[in-house]
């Protein structure tokens, strides 16, 4: 059983250091990387058939970005990663894909770079804690400014 480094793909500017450093570390340590785009959910019910052709477009958009960052994934790690795609609030589809995948073992997150702050997820943990699906789960957090050669000397 490959222990499993999960990674939160968004759109923040330091997102690709947390992938870098995980599928690092997924190498280094014969793990994986599981990548989870989360996509906003709706709740009007008027527009039914509107949210739904929303919905079918933002998870066809996902998974084409989650299999072409897979690709750099696979060749840093040397594994296949793990595709994810969850719907709703961030914390909550941390918590369920964690609840749902004991390989799962890690998060890394990266943190924001300058006077942005650390970015809304590394702000969330932080406050509720490492409780993702009634366990605990270590938490790496990466400085988003890391360079590759940073990288490679700390995973």
């Amino acid at each position: 059983m490959a222990r499993k480094f999960l990674v939160v793909v968004d759109d923040s500017p330091e997102f690709e250091a947390a992938l870098r450093y995980a599928s690092r570390r997924a190498r280094s340590t014969g793990g994986r990387v599981a990548l989870l785009r989360i996509i906003p959910g709706g709740s009007d019910e008027h527009w039914a058939g509107v949210r739904d052709e929303i919905q079918r477009q933002q998870r066809a958009e996902a998974e084409a970005l989650l299999n072409r960052l897979g690709e750099e994934a696979q060749e840093r790690s040397g594994a296949q990663p793990v595709f994810l795609i969850e719907e709703g609030e961030p914390q909550a589809a941390i918590r369920k894909v964690c609840g749902d995948d004991p390989e799962i073992k890690i998060l890394v997150l990266a943190a924001g770079t300058g006077s942005r702050g650390p970015g809304p997820l590394v702000s969330a943990v932080l406050k509720q804690g490492a409780g993702f699906g009634g366990r605990k789960l270590p938490v790496t957090i990466v400085p988003g400014e890391l360079t590759d050669a940073e990288i490679e000397d700390l995973a």
